[in-house]
């Protein structure tokens, strides 16, 4: 036993950062549970098992866990070496799912591609490459980040960007904006440059508005919650009954598998974009403020992390992910609530879906990765 230790405490294993596994495993865990509750109704209706989701969702869960320990066994440092290679090979799928009778339409976008009974979104796994793609060019370029540098960063992450918004898929594309935008503010980029880029984007997103980039429902329910009061039964029914059930739960929630909108199927796309109302209607108040701890400690070890390494690439893998989950958990959650708009962002690691799953994973493993070689 004693030798078997000591083999242990040889590796970077001996870093391994406990908590930040243990709570992102407790909230898939969570997830499969309302996931089980909020598509129990569904399964009815459909005629399959009552554990059909659940099932599916385990086996992401399993392949998101294999997917966390390869990444975690590569030193993060190899990674930013193979970023180039991993961002074009997504460039590449990004443009192949816009090709006609390639790509599969799904809720009004060309997002994925359908792989027997998988649908593959490259869009998710673009979240993780342009991480490692950005921290790396960043890095590269640490002591000389002048305005060519600049507008090389920005291509970076403005044309995975654009092929994202001609799917379209709007909640994606801003997720990929607030990832380049996090690290590119660590990364070195002067003020003015960022304001300038800030800018720039605000100009694009009014001007696919206007040019009918984004489908008209989409452009709806983007602005839905700004004027909640209006078209109760078309854009803003989502977000009515979004409130209702998380209303409804008050303290401490109606009861596992007892919430009258999530059996009434009041909900649409509960046990994807909308769990969290499925959370709030069955735990109530305590059931929602535990899954906000638990992700609160996820992006604290994560952000603790950023700050132990000495490393430049270690610390902006680190605010890349940061700035993934804070921004997809705030905008989701937000949303259910009626103070964000309604973008069709999953809530990480709780959401029914697999490339979500597997990415979000994957970036835990960056950042534990990051953890356990902050010394060597």
């Amino acid at each position: 036993m004693s030798h078997r230790r000591a083999r242990l405490l040889s590796t970077p294993l001996r870093h391994l950062d406990v908590l930040l596994i243990g709570a992102t495993l407790s909230i898939s865990g969570l997830g499969m549970i309302m996931i089980y509750s909020a598509t129990k109704a569904r399964t009815r209706e459909e005629g399959v098992s009552s554990l059909y989701y659940v099932n599916r969702q385990g086996i992401w869960i399993v392949l998101g866990v294999l997917t966390m320990a390869a990444v975690m066994a590569i030193d993060y440092r190899k990674l930013r070496d193979l970023a180039p290679i991993g961002y074009l090979g997504m460039v590449f799928l990004l443009g192949a799912v816009l090709v006609p009778g390639v790509g599969t339409i799904a809720k009004g976008s060309q997002a994925r591609f359908q792989l027997g009974a998988f649908q593959l979104q490259p869009s998710e796994f673009t979240k993780f490459f342009l991480i490692l793609m950005l921290a790396a060019y960043c890095y590269l370029h640490r002591n000389d980040f002048g305005l060519r540098r600049v507008f090389v960063a920005v291509a970076i992450c403005g044309l995975p960007l654009a092929l994202v918004m001609l799917q379209p898929d709007l909640g994606t594309a801003l997720v990929l904006g607030a990832i380049s935008f996090a690290m590119l503010t660590i990364g070195g980029v002067r003020g003015r440059y960022l304001a300038i880029l800030a800018l720039v984007v605000f100009t694009g997103a009014i001007g696919a508005v206007n040019l009918g980039v984004l489908k008209q429902y989409q452009v709806d329910r983007l602005t839905s919650f700004l004027n909640q009061s209006r078209d109760t039964r078309g854009t803003t029914y989502n977000l009515d009954q979004s409130k209702i059930a998380i209303a409804s739960g008050g303290l401490t929630g109606e009861g596992l598998g007892q919430g009258t909108q999530t059996n009434g199927r009041f909900v649409p796309e509960q046990h994807t974009d909308f769990i969290f109302t499925a959370v709030g209607e069955e735990l109530g108040f305590v059931g929602g403020a535990t899954l906000l701890a638990l992700f609160g400690l996820v992006v604290w070890r994560t952000w603790r992390t950023a700050r132990l390494t000495n490393d430049l690439f270690g610390t902006l893998v680190c605010v890349g992910v940061i700035a993934m989950f804070t921004f997809q958990i705030f905008e989701n959650v937000g949303m259910t609530m009626g103070i964000m708009p309604i973008t069709g962002i999953p809530l990480p690691f709780m959401s029914y879906g697999g490339s979500s799953t597997i990415v979000c994973f994957a970036c835990i493993g960056l950042v534990a990765n990051v953890h356990m070689r902050r010394f060597s």
